[in-house]
């Protein structure tokens, strides 16, 4: 069966709707969980391609993390050797360093919440991007971004606040600064990461206000962002095609 790889970093941070887009177009999905001591392959060997995922930690927070030097590099043999790659959050920003980029703190401490979409004009006529409606909400939710790109690649969405929202990185390799791939108990679980258990939470508090947002747009969520799954999910076909 065509599959992809797909790297996650902690409990809280699955694959989520983006694996069930994926899964819904004929593509299985193999989680790795470099955190829980799983080896993170050299290369893709059996697999079609890579989905990196998001984290807590920095992408060069190497001590922190002692299994990001081997994403990195991962990352970057896949993309060379023109495999489909799609890096969410951390993922995106990974790929930025591997790649030759940089990654610094945003302009703002953190940057948390649904905010619209706002493509580039290539962003428009991007086959894995270029079916999400300008405006559709999305979640952001970090600290640092992308603000050096590596050579070749092409800017594709800004967030509200000019900070790179979405990126081609080679022919078949994107990264996205947002999530698309989560729902309101993901968010939750972030959020008591960051606040402590809900049940401590002011009921008029950013935290719970944060939840109760994501959760009542989740339909239109499903709705605007289950393309970008099914496109990826289609250049991985694709590749197992090719490969075949």
């Amino acid at each position: 069966m065509t599959t992809v790889l797909a790297v996650q970093h902690q409990q809280s941070a699955p694959p989520g709707w983006l694996g069930e887009w994926v899964v819904e177009s004929g593509v299985g999905v193999e989680v790795v969980r470099p955190d829980q001591g799983a080896a993170v392959p050299a290369d893709l060997g059996r697999y079609d391609g890579l989905l990196v995922l998001g984290g807590r930690m920095g992408a060069r927070d190497d001590r922190e993390a002692p299994w990001l030097p081997a994403v990195r590099a991962l990352i970057a043999t896949v993309v060379s050797a023109d495999r489909p790659f799609l890096g969410v959050c951390l993922g995106h920003q990974l790929a930025a360093v591997a790649l030759g980029g940089a990654v610094e703190p945003g302009p703002e401490t953190r940057s948390r919440g649904l905010v619209p979409f706002q493509p580039t004009a290539a962003g428009r006529d991007d086959r894995l991007l270029g079916g999400i409606a300008e405006g559709a909400p999305v979640l952001h939710y970090n600290s640092d971004v992308v603000t050096e790109l590596p050579d070749g690649a092409d800017p594709l969405a800004h967030a509200p606040d000019g900070t790179l929202q979405a990126v081609r990185l080679g022919r078949r390799a994107w990264g996205v600064q947002c999530h698309p791939e989560v729902d309101a108990s993901i968010v939750r679980a972030w959020l008591e990461d960051d606040h402590g258990p809900a049940s401590r939470w002011s009921p008029d508090g950013e935290p719970a206000e944060t939840v109760r947002r994501v959760r009542d747009a989740e339909p239109r969520l499903r709705r605007h962002w289950a393309p970008l799954g099914h496109a990826f999910a289609a250049e991985v076909l694709a590749d197992g095609t090719a490969a075949g």
